[in-house]
């Protein structure tokens, strides 16, 4: 799938990420030495993509929901505008906002918890029921992964290449969702709408990492082994 967005014309991937011209206004920095939790440095304002001129324009004149963002990685350029870390005796500072127009606003959560933790364990778990055995797996090879370096085999693409190339493999997470589904095709269908709607937020942002695509994936054909079983339970 990666090969896919490479592919796609320039004008059909989300070409920047840039402060938009307004500033949402921040609590300070406490005084040195004060224990605090870090602030944010950016703001994203989400909204559902425009399907046409009118539909822009509506989104325009309503609001979009902010997320609060640290050194955003996805918008490099944007750091220049990043306030600067100097004594603040005002009563407030301004953090720039960028806003993204993306085919679901509701998968970008899964996509920015991904951006910060590199969490492929949580990524899979946030779409869809697994079993724990999976999840434990999946978060051991990552662990694996953070300690090598050069050329070497990433453990968890290969964890889930080998899922996916595995009929028996595939099972389990397939029959574990189709339970608890409840063998429910209407129940099942809202996961393939948020495993498209991942994947959609992935191609229109020009995600490119290998492991998330392969958790993607291995969502995919758990989804499609699960509506399997549902429509020819064993007799």
């Amino acid at each position: 799938m990666p090969a896919d967005i490479v592919a796609l014309a320039p004008s059909y991937v989300l070409q920047a990420l840039v402060p938009a011209p307004w500033a949402f206004r921040a609590a300070p920095r406490p005084a040195p030495g004060t224990p605090h939790p870090p602030l944010p440095t950016h703001l994203v304002a989400v909204s559902a993509a425009a399907k046409s001129s009118k539909d822009e324009m509506d989104a325009l004149r309503g609001s979009s929901p902010c997320t609060p963002s640290s050194s955003l990685r996805t918008a490099p350029s944007s750091r220049a505008s990043r306030p600067p870390r100097r004594p603040c005796a005002r009563a407030s500072v301004s953090l720039p906002v960028i806003q993204l127009s993306l085919p679901s606003p509701p998968a970008f959560a899964i996509l920015q918890s991904w951006m910060y933790t590199g969490r492929l364990d949580t990524a899979i778990s946030a779409l869809l029921p697994v079993p724990s055995s999976f999840l434990e797996c999946l978060a051991g090879a990552q662990s694996a992964t953070s300690s090598i370096s050069g050329s070497a085999p990433d453990p968890a693409h290969a964890f889930l290449a080998g899922t996916l190339s595995s009929c028996t493999a595939q099972h389990a997470p397939a029959a574990h969702l189709c339970a608890a589904a409840s063998g429910n095709l209407t129940a099942l269908m809202e996961h393939v709408g948020h495993v498209k709607e991942l994947w959609q937020d992935m191609v229109a942002l020009g995600v490119c990492d290998p492991g998330l695509w392969a958790a993607l994936d291995v969502a995919w054909e758990t989804v499609l082994g699960a509506m399997n079983l549902a429509a020819h339970p064993a007799q």
